[in-house]
């Protein structure tokens, strides 16, 4: 009897880069892949820059950070489910992966990765497509860090989480009501990531709630007006 295969039961299997391959491919990318979890809190990728594999984030959100020489650190992206942690074709240490939540990797080898993606023209396209998103992310943000206010800041990053975090790959908001949210970052990391003071970030947040757009109790917030939410961030979705 074949054995079942665990991407059957994936919770990302139709939104992760792999869901492109035959079950065929799939078979050889699993060929010594596993399943990790981990706590929140722990650095889990960055430190050696000969780290020979690739994985999906499953479950859990994971802080991308740029340490510079002095000490000093930066948030500078967000892994959410279905998104894949490494780059394809280059050792990359120059970023560090911390887990913001409990999270669950499927990892795999580097050379079948890379193997697949020099074979399969599918997987290379949605690659590249999801490459070009970044890019075109990474360019709102620089926009939002450079000339948006506070409010602007607190609010995009609200939606980023809300839109990220009540997608239905994600397994670890499926129990929670539309529009509610578990922050994944602390107040502190929020400021960090936004370019702000601790207390703007609070003062903001305090701003939203006492307009009725949002509740908070602990890290947990629901977006009771989204269409507010938008607007208080100057949301343009194309």
């Amino acid at each position: 009897m074949s054995r079942r295969s665990p991407c059957l039961d994936c919770a990302v299997r139709n939104s992760a880069l792999c869901h492109t391959l035959s079950p065929q491919r799939l078979v050889e990318l699993n060929r010594g892949a596993s399943r990790r979890r981990f706590p929140p809190g722990q650095m889990i990728a960055g430190r050696d820059p000969a780290e020979d594999r690739f994985a999906i984030v499953v479950s859990g959100v994971i802080k991308l950070i740029k340490s510079l020489p002095d000490g000093r650190h930066q948030i500078v992206a967000l892994l959410f489910p279905s998104d894949l942690l490494g780059r394809p074709f280059k050792s990359d240490g120059r970023y560090m992966a911390e887990t913001a939540t409990a999270v669950e990797l499927c990892c795999f080898g580097r050379p079948a990765f890379e193997r697949l993606m020099r074979e399969e023209e599918d997987l290379r396209q949605l690659f590249l497509e999801r490459t070009l998103d970044d890019v075109d992310a990474g360019r709102d943000w620089m926009l939002l860090l450079g000339r948006k206010s506070a409010q602007e800041r607190v609010a995009a990053l609200l939606l980023l989480l809300l839109r990220r975090l009540s997608a239905p790959e994600c397994a670890m908001c499926a129990q929670q009501p539309s529009h509610q949210i578990t922050l994944p970052l602390s107040r502190s990391e929020m400021a960090d990531y936004l370019g702000l003071r601790i207390e703007t970030v609070s003062r903001q947040l305090q701003r939203l709630r006492a307009a009725g757009v949002i509740e908070t109790r602990g890290r947990t917030i629901t977006v009771r007006n989204v269409a507010a939410l938008e607007r208080a961030a100057e949301s343009d979705r194309g």
